[in-house]
């Protein structure tokens, strides 16, 4: 959710295409990295859907008409929250970026700011933390409807496995940023190994679910 002091709008994700990327490109904070890759991860699962609207009512895949009916269902959810995910990704930068204009001259002050910090910086990476999650499972699902999908559209899979990969990734380097700055080193392993994970398992998944396309796409 902006404030009127970052826009004259209530949702980020209302914004017309040209105006989110025209807010994207422009010195103001929001919608930044995270609320980008949120939006990716969205198209993505969304362009897998596609495949699986494209699917049913087709005889020729009737033997997985009723799983695609139930990944239809349960990716519509997730382009959704992946959607409210934008505006959770701007609704806790304000407080960090107010934390880092905070005073620090004396201890006192010093000790406050400390302490806010702590706190807001793990909110900013838990909503990419979030994301990333989110991701993850777009790829699970992307996976099955590269595989028993519609031929026709096998490539929107493809797609859909490129841009949430991207947005995986992208996430992910939110998360780091601000891990990077915490003072609990001990926290900020924990976050980052929770990242890494997904990125472990996640990467070589969409660049499978790419390959697998691809070798579809160019084969006589």
């Amino acid at each position: 959710m902006e404030t009127d002091r970052l826009g004259t709008w209530n949702k980020i994700q209302d914004l017309s295409l040209d105006d989110f990327t025209r807010k994207l490109s422009s010195k103001d904070p929001i919608p930044g990295g995270g609320g980008a890759s949120a939006l990716v991860g969205a198209l993505g699962i969304a362009l897998g859907n596609m495949v699986g609207s494209l699917t049913v009512g087709k005889k020729k895949y009737i033997d997985v008409e009723a799983e695609m009916y139930e990944l239809i269902s349960e990716c519509e959810v997730l382009r959704q929250e992946l959607l409210a995910l934008i505006d959770r990704d701007a609704e806790v930068f304000e407080p960090l970026a107010r934390a880092y204009s905070m005073p620090k001259d004396t201890d006192e002050e010093k000790a406050e700011r400390a302490r806010v910090m702590a706190s807001v910086l793990e909110d900013a990476c838990l909503v990419p933390l979030k994301i990333m999650e989110k991701c993850c499972v777009a790829l699970d699902m992307i996976q099955v409807f590269a595989r028993k999908g519609s031929r026709l559209a096998v490539s929107d899979a493809g797609v859909g496995a490129a841009f949430c990969q991207a947005a995986l990734q992208g996430a992910s380097l939110n998360v780091f940023i601000n891990t990077k700055v915490m003072e609990d080193r001990t926290r900020a392993e924990e976050l980052n190994a929770q990242a890494n994970e997904m990125l472990e398992k996640y990467v070589p998944l969409a660049n499978e679910i790419v390959c697998y396309v691809t070798d579809i796409l160019q084969k006589d």
